[in-house]
């Protein structure tokens, strides 16, 4: 019995360690203490000095990626732009937690999107999580009160929860790049990231403006935000769901809203309010539900369930 839960065990370890990562990924963004816009730029740069090479080194061993994968890759890309500048103004209006709560909207919107695009049979259970899962998110946002030390926080919510959408959008455009792809596993990333970058660029430039005159402490902490974010988590929770099975990898998975409210109370001193912490609770409970629940009927024949991460993307 040890010899097969071992292993088990090292891939729970491994992935928790991701979801903990990427729980951080709010509080740095608060404390690199730039625009969104700034922020979002930067962190697709800064993360492109990795992800490039590493796709060159792709392509040299496993051929040019075609025209299809490459093409999914930066349609994705732009929604996850989208999702960077939505999401990470949410973060400033609402506090880190939150944001990191609301963007759970994606859970319902992705099955939507499949079945818009696709015609996907929505399973019902994420049809009765829905209007549960939104009145938990408006909650989280302050419909009966926010958090006082937060500028704005319904104004974050709903913005967390619109990039919540453009997210799904772009978990639905990955996933094409990623059945195109023939062993290409960066690349894809790569491709969203550089559609990202033109997207928070032109958008935020136009917008809020990118600037580049940053302190020294915000380029520290936007690098960590990219190489911690958008590298080192999601290269743990990809090798440590690949080891579990998908309701336990989506169990787990939800250890990283919890962890960010709290990183967000402890490190950056967000306080929400009774509701909004009930609201939580009511997400990440309807999460569970939603993403535990299922079983491979839920799939359309040619698919795998697919665990649905709380919080940032892999290229976030």
């Amino acid at each position: 019995m040890e010899a097969v839960t071992s292993p088990m065990r090292s891939s729970a370890r491994t992935l928790l360690a991701g979801a903990a990562t990427l729980a951080s990924t709010g509080v740095l963004v608060r404390l690199a203490d730039v625009g969104a816009a700034t922020a979002s730029f930067w962190r697709c740069i800064i993360a492109l000095a990795v992800l490039l090479p590493l796709a060159a080194w792709e392509a040299r061993r496993f051929g040019t990626p075609g025209a299809r994968q490459i093409g999914w890759g930066l349609a994705g890309g732009a929604l996850l732009g989208a999702d960077f500048l939505l999401w990470t103004q949410s973060v400033l209006d609402a506090g880190s937690g939150i944001a990191n709560v609301v963007l759970n909207v994606q859970v319902i919107a992705f099955p939507l999107i499949a079945l818009a695009v696709a015609g996907t049979v929505v399973p019902r259970r994420q049809v009765i999580a829905a209007p549960v899962l939104l009145a938990g998110i408006a909650l989280a946002g302050g419909a009966l009160g926010g958090d006082t030390t937060m500028p704005s926080p319904v104004r974050g919510a709903a913005l967390g929860a619109a990039a919540g959408l453009a997210y799904a959008g772009y978990l639905y455009l990955s996933r094409s790049s990623a059945r195109a792809a023939r062993g290409h596993v960066v690349t894809p990333v790569a491709a969203a990231t550089v559609a990202a970058a033109l997207t928070t660029g032109i958008v935020g430039g136009a917008t809020q403006g990118i600037a580049v005159d940053l302190p020294l402490a915000s380029w520290f902490w936007l690098a960590v935000l990219a190489l911690a974010g958008q590298v080192v988590a999601w290269v743990l929770i990809t090798r440590g769901s690949a080891g579990l099975p998908p309701g336990t990898s989506a169990a787990l998975l939800l250890v990283q809203p919890v962890l960010a409210v709290l990183l967000g109370a402890v490190v950056m001193g967000e306080r929400p309010t009774v509701w909004q912490l009930a609201g939580c609770v009511l997400v990440v409970l309807t999460v569970a539900a939603t993403t535990m629940g299922g079983s491979r009927r839920d799939a359309a024949p040619d698919e795998e369930p697919e665990p649905v991460a709380s919080g940032r993307p892999a290229t976030s």
